[in-house]
């Protein structure tokens, strides 16, 4: 795996590793909560948080990972939501887990996955690739959150592409053979979730989205009016130019700024947790706003 080597910015705001995206086997990695805090205390990571896919069910396991590990902890969450026709994630830190309408409204956006992942394994067959369904479910830690991820992981293993990159260039995005759209929540209401249950709301990897600037713009203008207070600056996805980029942006728009890896495994992620450079300076950073959140 190649990690980033992006050297520090010369200024930087808090002095703090902190990897705050990330996942395990409750949604799509491949590393359990618990060896996933101890790989980040290994890496020198001191606020931590997991953020699996629509789903909060690790989350008692990675504070109590975390705790022994002595690192600090925000619960966290990445959220699915269609803005403009595209996929936009929404990760929530700092929120209370047990918010009854949070774990609900997570639990509605899981709900399409399985029969989505059945369409999908519909498409492959018709270009020959076979029992695509059961062989992603060998990969599936949590069936509710069955993903494009786990194809891919099947279709790595049983040699139809060499790496999983490949299996969504050929495959697996817009226009190819297991693509399969899916209706996630609305912005509203992922916002909504999130700040209900006392929590942060953040725009994850912002430069992954295939938005003209008039529709980026209309999406934090819209994030922000429906209470959204952070922006991804500093992340696994990002180039060194989109790491100016979106502190501009942060800066901008008034927003926090988040730092994360978006690890999900050690042979498919570029960038390990808490190898991240620091946030550029003169920003705000979320943890500095969810003080009171912090475990």
């Amino acid at each position: 795996m190649t990690k980033h080597t992006v050297s520090q910015p010369a200024v930087a705001t808090s002095i703090l590793n902190a990897d705050l995206h990330c996942h395990s086997v409750v949604s799509d990695g491949t590393l359990t909560p618990e060896v996933l805090a101890a790989r980040a205390a290994a890496n020198g990571v001191e606020l931590w948080a997991l953020t699996d896919h629509d789903e909060i069910g690790g989350q008692h396991r990675a504070a109590a990972a975390a705790k022994a590990q002595g690192m600090r902890y925000l619960t966290g969450t990445e959220i699915s939501v269609t803005f403009a026709g595209e996929t936009v994630h929404i990760v929530g830190l700092g929120f209370d887990p047990e918010d009854a309408a949070m774990v609900q409204g997570l639990k509605s956006t899981r709900g399409g996955r399985n029969e989505r992942a059945r369409e999908m394994a519909d498409g492959l067959a018709k270009v020959g690739i076979t029992g695509a369904y059961e062989g992603a479910l060998k990969f599936v830690g949590n069936p509710e959150l069955i993903s494009r991820t786990h194809f891919a992981r099947f279709l790595v293993e049983s040699g139809v592409c060499s790496e999983t990159n490949e299996v969504f260039r050929k495959y697996l995005t817009e226009g190819k053979p297991g693509y399969v759209p899916h209706r996630w929540a609305s912005l509203r209401d992922a916002v909504g979730w999130i700040t209900g249950a006392k929590g942060m709301a953040i725009i994850a990897h912002p430069a992954r989205y295939k938005f003209t600037p008039n529709e980026e713009y209309a999406l934090f203008i819209e994030f922000k009016a429906h209470g959204g207070r952070g922006v991804e600056v500093v992340t696994g996805s990002h180039s060194a130019a989109e790491y100016v980029k979106y502190a501009d942006t942060a800066k901008e728009f008034g927003l926090a700024a988040s730092r994360g890896s978006d690890f999900h495994s050690p042979e498919e992620s570029r960038t390990d947790l808490g190898t991240l450079p620091f946030l550029p300076g003169q920003l705000t950073p979320v943890w500095e706003l969810l003080a009171d959140r912090i475990q």
